[in-house]
C-alpha cells in the first residue's frame, strides 16, 4: 500500500541507544496522538489472544548530526510543519509538565533538539529531512 503522507523520525546521530529508543517512542506517541486516525485494529492469532493496535503506516527513522537536525528543524519550521520535539533537557525530567516547561525556556535557534518527528505529505518530508541518512 502507497501511502501519500510519510512518518520520519531523525535522532541526532550520538545519542546512546538507550536515548535513542527512549526518543523514538516519544516522538511515535506524538505522531498518533495529532493523527488518531493512523492507528489500525487490533491483533488476533489463532488461538484468540488479542494485542493492541498498531500504527498502520511505516514509520522511517533517520539520524543525523546536531546541526543538520537544527537545519531540519528551520526547513519544517519555515514551512509550517509542526513536529513532535524531545530536547536534551527531558533526559532529566520525570514528567509531561516538566518537558513542556524545558522547551518553553528556550528560543526556537537554542533547542538542544536530540530528536524531530513529523508526518506530512512524502515530498515535502523528503525536502525537510534531505542530508538525514536511514538509521543504521
Amino acid at each position: 500500500m502507497e501511502f501519500n503522507t510519510k512518518i520520519a523520525i531523525v535522532l541526532r546521530d550520538d545519542l546512546a541507544v538507550w536515548q535513542k529508543l527512549n526518543v523514538t517512542s516519544f516522538l511515535t506517541s506524538g505522531i498518533l496522538g495529532a493523527n488518531p486516525s493512523l492507528l489500525g485494529q487490533e491483533y488476533k492469532d489463532s488461538a484468540g489472544n488479542i494485542y493492541l493496535p498498531l500504527l498502520i503506516q511505516p514509520v522511517i527513522i533517520l539520524s543525523c548530526d546536531d546541526q543538520k537536525l537544527r537545519t531540519i528543524h528551520h526547513r519544517g519550521i519555515d514551512r509550517g510543519v509542526r513536529f513532535c520535539l524531545y530536547i536534551e533537557d527531558m533526559f532529566s525530567t520525570s514528567h509531561d509538565d516538566a518537558n513542556r516547561a524545558t522547551v518553553s525556556d528556550k528560543e526556537p535557534d537554542n533547542l538542544p533538539i536530540v530528536g524531530l518527528a513529523l508526518r506530512e505529505e512524502r515530498k515535502l518530508v523528503d525536502k525537510i529531512t534531505k542530508g538525514a541518512k536511514m538509521h543504521p
